[in-house]
């Protein structure tokens, strides 16, 4: 077994110095760093915590409470620390039949957070609102999309943080040095060349799925080349959450792209594997595998991860001047400030006025999406976010993906529209 290093601070913290919370907190990050054999903790300088009820149910809030309950100097975290979306939005869980039991968990857990001074941002796209982390920053992000992101369009570190783990590093700023804080791990393994550029943000979702579909491990490092022109935010947003749902990878290199790799030599020790060729064929054989065998439509859902302000530009102009059917229900995921943006700038006017609903702070699959279905009468949903149409199949629910105008199309047509 590989001895832990622990610096004179690091003591001081275990031994109880600043408290009990911080105590918890490194014999919490000593196991992890056990298990992966780390030589020591690296120092992060930000959190990303996932904070919905759905993962920390009654016994995680009560522990919350617990910690929240203790004098201020030990139960306020040591850096910058932000939160994954929650599982309610208090201002509209009405309308979708939510459960006023899942609500008042929320309302318990969050007011556990503030007390610990966690900045409830309530998002997945914190590197799209917050603040990004730059390269060779070590971070300690919970969401797997988000971590991925990081890792592989701004460079910067992390690995994926369950709750526990991330609330150490908030309690302590430390990681254990495993995984992708190593360079060792950030090389490249594996080889994809994509001959046809994606056409939209369901399209890059899809080669997202494709390529995770073929990962065998979590440490296992995909180079894709062959997009030649640089993608957007939204476009890398959908590919990596996509990617690293279907194949829990948390780091992927583009070449000419994202900046550890600058071409094919940079990413591979020795010479490049032979590469995997995925064409458009590929793309639309992913989609078709979520085809229904009917057009009969519940709920439209855009969401996982939530909408920029650009997306929610988009479906406000694809909705405008027109009504979603009486028998289908459209939802739009947004974080809360891109929510005031929305609403300053008349695109949740556009939104609403059409049926849809425009949620804040929240992210579909962590609301209890189940229940919420059940409540609903929903089990026919439409995306154009493969991640969430990954997910959504173990929720009970029989989904379809297609990109954001057919999402439309469908949602005021009342059916399904190929």
């Amino acid at each position: 077994m590989i001895q832990l290093r622990l610096t004179d601070y690091e003591q001081a913290l275990l031994a109880g110095v600043e408290g009990a919370p911080r105590q918890w907190a490194m014999k919490q990050l000593i196991e992890v760093a056990r298990f992966f054999d780390a030589e020591d903790l690296v120092e992060v300088s930000q959190v990303h915590l996932m904070a919905d009820t759905e993962s920390l149910g009654e016994t995680g809030v009560a522990f919350l409470e617990g910690l929240a309950q203790l004098p201020t100097k030990e139960r306020r975290v040591k850096i910058p620390t932000v939160t994954d979306p929650r599982g309610a939005d208090f201002n509209a869980y009405q309308r979708i039949k939510q459960d006023e039991s899942f609500v008042n968990l929320e309302r318990r857990a969050d007011k556990a957070f503030r007390a610990l001074g966690i900045l409830m941002t309530d998002t997945c796209i914190n590197y799209q609102t917050i603040i990004p982390p730059v390269k060779g920053e070590h971070v300690a992000f919970g969401d797997t999309g988000s971590s991925i992101y990081t890792n592989s369009v701004l460079g910067a570190r992390t690995n994926f943080e369950g709750g526990p783990s991330a609330l150490a590093a908030a309690f302590t700023g430390r990681v254990p040095r495993y995984g992708f804080h190593l360079d060792r791990c950030r090389r490249g393994n594996t080889r994809f060349v994509v001959n046809q550029r994606p056409r939209d943000l369901s399209d890059w979702g899809a080669l997202g799925g494709v390529i995770g579909r073929r990962m065998r491990s979590y440490f296992e490092v995909p180079v894709i080349e062959g997009i030649e022109r640089s993608p957007t935010s939204d476009e890398l947003k959908h590919f990596g959450a996509a990617l690293a749902s279907y194949g829990s990878t948390p780091l992927f290199h583009m070449t000419g792209i994202t900046p550890e790799a600058p071409d094919l030599a940079s990413v591979f020790d020795g010479k490049a594997p032979e590469p995997m060729v995925i064409g458009q064929s590929e793309i639309d054989a992913f989609m078709q595998s979520f085809g229904l065998k009917d057009d009969k439509l519940d709920v439209v859902v855009f969401a996982g991860p939530q909408l920029s302000l650009m997306e929610l530009q988009a479906l406000g102009s694809l909705l405008e001047g027109r009504k979603v059917h009486n028998e289908v229900t459209l939802i739009a995921a947004t974080s809360p400030e891109i929510k005031n943006a929305s609403n300053r700038m008349g695109i949740t006017s556009q939104i609403e006025n059409a049926g849809g609903i425009l949620l804040e702070g929240v992210c579909f699959y962590q609301m209890h999406a189940r229940e919420i279905g059940e409540a609903n009468g929903w089990k026919r949903l439409m995306s154009n976010s493969a991640k969430l149409i990954n997910i959504l199949g173990g929720y009970g629910y029989e989904p379809t993906l297609g990109s954001m105008a057919a999402c439309v199309d469908s949602a005021v047509a009342g059916r399904i529209v190929r």
